[in-house]
């Protein structure tokens, strides 16, 4: 069986560990905070679509 505790100073991978679960467990809140940002991003794009379509109709009905 291998000596995991040796002389030359390595850390405990246990603490290494901790704080990667740390990190997962907080990734899901950070998720819900983007999708509750999503509302504004949602209407800039609805907006900018129908200006695209708006634009487009113009268009067609001056070269008509």
């Amino acid at each position: 069986m291998a000596n995991t505790q040796g002389p030359q100073g390595n850390q405990d991978p246990a603490g290494n560990t901790q704080m990667f679960r740390a990190f997962v467990d907080e990734a899901p809140q950070g998720r819900q905070q983007a999708a509750a940002s999503s509302g504004p991003r949602l209407g800039l794009i609805i907006g900018v679509v129908v200006a695209v379509v708006v634009v487009a109709a113009v268009a067609w009905l001056a070269l008509k």
